[in-house]
This record gives C-alpha cells, sequence and structure tokens, in this order.
C-alpha cells in the first residue's frame, strides 16, 4: 500500500479542525420577541457603533471584549442596521432584520479584526441619539 497522498490529506483535515473555532449556530435558548443577537466569530474588543433605521443607538461596551451583541426594544417589522467599528470588520455588516412578534432574530457574524495606522486625530463622535425602548449591550 501506498500512502503518500493520504498522509498529507489527513495532515490538512487535522490543521483545518483545529483551526475551527466552535461558534453555536442555533442559540442556546430561545431569543425573545423584539431581540436581535449578533453573535461574533472573535472577540470584539470595540468600540462599536450600531445604527439602527438610520439612527445612531448608544453600545453599552465592555473593557474586555465581547462575544456579542444583544439588541433589545424592537418593534415588529423590519428594521435596517449597520455595525462598524474602528478595529474590527464584520460580515454582514448592514441588512434588515425582519422580527416576528414571537420570536427575536440570531445572527451568526463574521469577525475580522482591523490593524491599521491612523495619522492624526480623529473628530469624536457626538453621543448616539438612541431610538426610545432600545439598547444595546455587547455581551461575554
Amino acid at each position: 500500500m501506498k500512502f503518500r497522498s493520504t498522509v498529507p490529506a489527513l495532515v490538512l483535515l487535522g490543521a483545518a479542525c483545529l483551526g475551527c473555532n466552535k461558534i453555536p449556530l442555533k442559540p442556546r435558548s430561545p431569543v425573545p420577541a423584539g431581540t436581535a443577537v449578533f453573535r461574533f466569530t472573535r472577540v470584539v474588543k470595540g468600540p462599536l457603533e450600531l445604527s439602527i433605521d438610520g439612527t445612531r443607538i448608544p453600545v453599552q461596551q465592555l473593557p474586555k471584549g465581547a462575544n456579542s451583541l444583544r439588541v433589545s426594544g424592537l418593534s415588529v417589522g423590519k428594521h435596517k442596521f449597520f455595525i462598524t467599528s474602528q478595529h474590527e470588520i464584520f460580515s454582514p455588516d448592514m441588512g434588515e432584520l425582519d422580527m416576528d412578534a414571537d420570536q427575536g432574530r440570531y445572527l451568526v457574524t463574521l469577525t475580522q479584526q482591523l490593524e491599521s495606522v491612523l495619522y492624526g486625530k480623529s473628530d469624536a463622535l457626538p453621543p448616539a441619539e438612541g431610538l426610545p425602548g432600545v439598547t444595546a449591550v455587547l455581551l461575554k
């Protein structure tokens, strides 16, 4: 028997399995109505900016980073969202959430770190105005 092609294939398969992060594709518990959970594939350090329906929402940040973002208080219907950060890139970073009356939404969001050099000092953003009853929290 010749194992010349089998051994490299097993080595590549093992390396691929060790490199995979186990991100749950479904939430552990049902997401309540009016809530959207964005599950990140990497730890997000922040600061994170979130806009829903064209309005910036204040996001409660964590000092050591977070695995997910929970947005609660959304009304039934379609909402456009946009997520951005100075240190991370998200996919999808924008889209529509179709909120039902009986359950919330759970989205797996691919996350990539962005290492960039910015010259000069950027202007500080004004505080986010928010929507009535809508809160956004980064969770570990």
